[in-house]
């Protein structure tokens, strides 16, 4: 509908300006608007047509919309997603009807895509028609072989907390949109949590999780509460007396304290809930070898089986071990590393390092830096973070929309009793930052989300990129970045022992030769690591089989194709234009990126024949 500017001649000239300039604000406010949608328009907003019914483009097209609206929220920040603030289709539900309606869904894409024959194609395009696949497979493997909304009562956590976590990483100030959807992830959490006790039919171990990860629930969101609601912004300016906008804010910030105390009852509630029947649960925890060979030949495209993951993992388990020892020989009598005095210290120098390690990889030929992506930087805590720090990941990666934005990472004062990974930064952040940051996550994403293709801008697997991040923590460490701190480099071998171990973790976690409480006494002394960070990991590794290879696996892939791309091209080969290719499409799966690097498909082969 245009919007009509009528200045009656009746008006005063001030009149006629205030109105007008009211007029023009409001313009102004809706095309920003507007703009704002497209912005986080995240699946084909900037193709100008729109692909063929039946064709391979239109399927992922249709699907990727349909993802944002229904893909389970995670603990794991390499799955965010960019989702639909204001949703046609009403707030998000998890009752046995929406469930019944994506298994509908999902069938129909399955129908489409087994339709579509790629024979003849391009290996460009047969890498995105294999990708669709794959895809379609983490649905079904969501929904139907690892139903975590059956079995996991943790999972209506990750629905609920996470969503609201998710809604609040991105650094302030919120906006109107944001404001309404910070309010509307708490307003869902009593349906969510309501829709969950219809579904569960649980095990104990998991059903113990979330029933520790409840314990202190009211005084953490009593602080989200607190913490979040003078920063909430209604948008909504009216013709009228100054301070309607402030009004709108009130009631806002009043709709946010209700539903926090109803969400909080809601969860206090399932955690009565779920202790009254905890000994009537069974404790059989394990995915099993059939489902979790399903997730690797079919969602993340391994040629390998569960035994051959083991081996992968002991060498490296090896090799990390006497590597750390060699290491430490070598910086006898140095002094070790100091902690950050404080905080501050800690941003600035993560914030020089961060602009060194992008020169370091420039000057040594190692990765093109496009000088307009963003930076990755630390910044300090806020307390509403803080409380929801068990639920997820306290990172803003950004997304498709958002690449002018820096990427974040929110980090607490130094201190001896930091977790594993936040005691490194405290000491030395470029070991954590090659992985999150620069080279890693962020940069690699961002990287990934400039695609020009859009089935490979939406896609994830975590297989490709976490093996990616790890692999960028020898890459530099093996390249010189750490030479001038020996006992850095100690900090990076130790980061080696713990990955090859969640190798073997998972892979018992799967097969149920583990507990989780073995799991974590495992990693705690193998390692070594601290009893809480080594708990939080088992916990993740048990309720989502098949994260935890993928730092070591995908690194063993990449160091794989990286030897066969030298041994190929000889004299001819450039090791920055390799790792250009392997972040740009750093969202896929490593054998389907040699098919189409060196033509090799012999991964795929194996895979084909090891599908069901």
């Amino acid at each position: 509908m245009p919007i009509m500017i009528n200045l009656s001649s009746d008006l005063s000239p001030v009149t006629k300006t205030v109105r007008l300039a009211r007029r023009r604000l409001l313009l102004a406010c809706l095309v920003a608007l507007a703009l704002g949608c497209l912005l986080r328009e995240p699946l084909f907003a900037e193709d100008k047509t729109q692909p063929p019914s039946g064709s391979l483009e239109a399927l992922a097209n249709h699907f990727w919309q349909w993802r944002a609206r229904y893909q389970p929220f995670s603990r794991d920040d390499i799955p965010r997603i960019e989702r639909p603030i204001e949703d046609p289709a009403g707030p998000r539900d998890w009752s046995a009807g929406s469930i019944a309606k994506q298994k509908a869904a999902l069938e129909d894409f399955e129908k489409q895509w087994k339709q579509i024959d790629p024979k003849g194609w391009s290996v460009a395009r047969q890498v995105d028609y294999r990708l669709a696949g794959s895809a379609l497979a983490r649905v079904r493997w969501e929904l139907d072989i690892n139903p975590r909304w059956q079995r996991d009562p943790s999972f209506y956590l990750d629905q609920t907390l996470t969503a609201l976590l998710e809604a609040l990483v991105q650094p302030p100030p919120f906006d109107a949109l944001r404001s309404r959807e910070i309010v509307d992830r708490m307003q869902e959490i009593p349906k969510i949590i309501d829709d969950g006790k219809a579904n569960l039919h649980a095990v104990r171990p998991f059903a113990a999780l979330a029933i520790g990860d409840l314990q202190q629930i009211r005084p953490e969101l009593e602080r989200v509460e607190r913490e979040v609601a003078p920063m909430l912004h209604d948008g909504e300016q009216r013709d009228g007396a100054a301070g309607d906008g402030a009004s709108g804010n009130e009631n806002l910030a009043a709709k946010f304290h209700t539903s926090t105390e109803k969400a909080i009852l809601a969860l206090e509630s399932y955690r009565t809930w779920l202790q009254a029947q905890l000994d009537k649960m069974p404790d059989d925890a394990a995915v099993g070898r059939a489902n979790y060979e399903f997730f690797l030949h079919n969602v993340a495209l391994l040629p390998y089986s569960p035994e051959q993951l083991l081996p992968i993992s002991r060498q490296e388990w090896d090799r990390s071990v006497a590597f750390e020892q060699y290491e430490r020989q070598r910086n006898q009598g140095l002094p070790e590393l100091k902690l950050a005095a404080n905080l501050p210290e800690e941003i600035d120098r993560a914030k020089e390092d961060e602009l060194s390690i992008r020169k370091f990889l420039q000057d040594k030929g190692i990765l093109t830096v496009p000088a307009d992506v963003r930076h990755y930087t630390l910044r300090p805590m806020p307390g509403y973070l803080d409380a929801l720090a068990d639920f997820g990941e306290l990172d803003d990666f950004t997304g498709p929309s958002r690449l002018n934005d820096d990427g974040v990472r929110w980090a607490s004062p130094p201190s001896p009793q930091l977790g594993y990974f936040w005691l490194a930064t405290a000491k030395d952040p470029r070991p954590d930052m090659v992985h999150e940051g620069v080279p890693g996550h962020y940069f690699q994403m961002c990287l990934s989300w400039r695609h020009p293709d859009p089935i490979r801008r939406h896609y994830y697997d975590s297989g490709a990129n976490e093996g990616i991040g790890f692999y960028a923590e020898e890459l530099m460490l093996q390249a010189g970045l750490f030479d001038d701190s020996p006992r850095t480099r100690e900090i990076i071998y130790n980061f080696m022992r713990l990955r090859a171990l969640r190798v073997e973790v998972d892979v018992k976690l799967a097969l149920g030769s583990f507990t989780i409480g073995q799991a974590a006494d495992y990693l705690a002394q193998h390692v070594p690591m601290d009893k809480k960070s080594a708990e939080a990991e088992a916990a993740l590794f048990a309720t989502t089989p098949g994260q935890a290879i993928s730092y070591q696996i995908g690194k063993s892939q990449i160091l794989h194709f990286l030897a066969n791309a030298k041994l190929a091209q000889g004299d001819k080969f450039s090791l920055r234009a390799f790792h250009d290719f392997l972040w740009k499409n750093g969202n896929l799966p490593i054998a389907l990126q040699r098919w189409e690097y060196l033509g090799e498909d012999d991964d795929l082969r194996v895979i084909d024949k090891r599908k069901h």
